[in-house]
């Protein structure tokens, strides 16, 4: 196996790995397995396809890492204003980015309990375990972050210096430690006060609620400076100490600027003190966690319950052939029971559930309710479709795709009702609920006159749907290919699909304001849906991962 930088990197770090009692040479070996594991991992798109050189994909995805900090970090060092607010937002935009990362990709990588079976026979003590399964996503977060950094550390390091540079690196560092050791002490609490279904639920929920709180944190950031004409001017307030973000950039502040107030300082020993004590209160509680971690294998099954019974109903409603109507059942079935799905699909709708109140917050702070209802505020809801196609995108993903011969072997002669079924469940069980909760709330702040619209975004999400699958999902049969590849090269497919949905939106802000226009435009998408989803889906080809 190939002996990899990060590993030769973390050689330097052995005696402090065996001060915590870490066996370091079992979880180096472990970590270089996984690491080459990685490596062998085939896209669904190259399928069938023989691969001259192995390639880690999510090296291949940083490129769009590095461009997302060239667009969203580096004008921020070229603010005029003291340290603190310019790093303040680059270590928010940091954190935001790094924790969404946390949430909807590693956290099935901390609550893998599959080489369990595997390793746990092997004389290797839990706490070892658990730390080459923290450091591989420790690696990974590095790269990504590295990559964000990237552009924004050169230009950095060119306009304030070595020490800038060195002090944005450290900080990044301890940024990085300190989201992913937090994140496993929020899993590990969870498991040590709930076990069963009600534990694996949880665990979902609890997602959802993170990606609510980065949102919410994230505007608490930007609201600890204060704008006055064209200067920035930061005061502190006790609440401050809770936002990591300031920690870092207060840091930055005192040591380059020479700025030694005791606020900063409380600030600068937060950012170090905190991330230290989490990491020796983890490596305590370690082997708590794999014992809890175990928990997620118990198979308590459950009685049929008003859920199961939503769905035949809606299986009734929308699915007229009977043969559509089980694999309806059966996507819906898919999506409630994966556990790996759900971890990666439920971020995403924490999103959508809170962007569009969050930009309706915003925009009264500076706007009474009154203008707002008269400006077409109400378009901020169609960042609940946002969701859409990277929901769409998961449909291809399973734990389980190996079982896709189900699809070769089931008495089906027409093969459209499997693609038809999945998107409608999907349609029903993740978006529908969320769109209907977001759109009551939306009624009782802009009333009934806003029923159009939101009957024309309900028009487009149905449209981009099949158009989604049509761009990113198309000649793949739902649930056959390996979760571990969702790192994919999909971005640029997820990114046409999002350039649609701002075009589709555009276009009904244009229509709103033409008499009729809102009739014309859902006439317009009625046809487009109806063609679509006649043509769209046809005889696939087997994919698989």
């Amino acid at each position: 196996m190939k002996d990899y930088k990060s590993l030769k990197a973390l050689d330097h770090f052995k005696r402090l790995f065996e001060k915590f009692g870490i066996d370091y040479d079992s979880m180096r070996k472990i970590l270089q397995l996984k690491l080459t594991m990685d490596t062998r991992r085939i896209p669904p798109m190259l399928n069938g396809q023989k691969i001259k050189k192995e390639k880690n994909l999510f090296l291949s995805s940083l490129w769009i890492y590095v461009l997302y900090g060239t667009l969203g970090l580096m004008p921020f060092l070229f603010l005029p204003s003291q340290y603190i607010f310019p790093m303040g937002i680059v270590f928010t935009v940091l954190m935001f980015i790094s924790m969404t990362a946390m949430v909807s990709d590693f956290s099935a990588v901390l609550l893998d309990i599959r080489d369990k079976n595997i390793l746990q026979p092997k004389p290797i003590n839990s706490r070892t375990l658990n730390a080459a399964k923290i450091m591989h996503i420790v690696i990974y977060l590095s790269m990504l972050n590295s990559a964000l950094i990237f552009i924004p550390l050169i230009v950095g390091v060119i306009r304030f210096g070595i020490l800038f540079g060195l002090l944005f690196m450290l900080m990044t560092a301890l940024l990085s430690c300190f989201i992913v050791v937090l994140t496993a002490l929020i899993y590990l609490v969870i498991l040590r006060f709930f076990s069963g279904e009600k534990l694996k639920d949880l665990i979902n929920y609890v997602q959802i609620i993170l990606t609510v709180v980065i949102m919410v944190g994230y505007q608490f950031m930007s609201r600890s400076f204060e704008l006055t004409r064209f200067s920035v001017t930061y005061h502190f307030e006790w609440w401050h100490s809770f936002l990591p973000p300031l920690w870092y950039s207060a840091f930055v502040e005192m040591i380059l600027h020479q700025h030694w107030s005791g606020q900063l300082v409380l600030l600068s020993i937060l950012g170090v003190l905190m991330p230290i004590l989490s990491i020796v209160l983890y490596v305590k509680l370690m082997p708590t966690f794999e014992r809890n971690l175990s928990k997620l294998l118990s198979d308590s099954s459950r009685q049929k319950g008003k859920m199961y019974r939503w769905t035949i109903m809606w299986s009734k409603i929308l699915c007229k052939d009977p043969q559509e109507r089980v694999f309806f059942n059966f996507a819906s079935l898919m999506m409630s029971k994966e556990r790996s799905f759900k971890l990666k699909a439920y971020p995403q709708v924490g999103f959508a559930l809170i962007i569009p109140f969050i930009f309706l917050f915003n925009t009264s702070r500076s706007f009474s309710m009154q203008v707002i209802q008269e400006n077409g505020s109400v378009m901020v809801l169609y960042f609940t479709l946002i969701m859409l196609p990277a929901l769409i995108h998961l449909l291809k993903f399973s734990d389980k795709y190996k079982s896709h011969w189900i699809y070769r072997v089931a008495p089906v002669q027409d093969e459209r009702i499997f693609y038809r079924a999945t998107l409608k469940a999907c349609y029903v069980k993740l978006f529908l609920p969320l769109f209907s909760l977001v759109s009551i709330l939306f009624i009782a702040i802009f009333k009934w006159r806003i029923l159009p619209d939101i009957g024309i975004m309900l028009l487009i999400s149905i449209l981009l749907l099949w158009v989604s699958y049509a761009i990113g999902n198309k000649e793949i049969y739902p649930f056959s290919s390996s979760l571990e590849a969702t790192q994919d090269t999909n971005t640029i497919r997820l990114l046409g699909s999002m350039l649609l949905l701002g075009l589709l939106v555009l276009v009904h802000l244009c229509l709103s304001y033409v008499p009729y226009g809102i009739v014309f435009y859902a006439v317009l998408l009625i046809g487009a849906i109806l063609w679509g989803w006649k043509y769209s889906f046809g005889k696939r080809k087997v994919k698989n991962a």
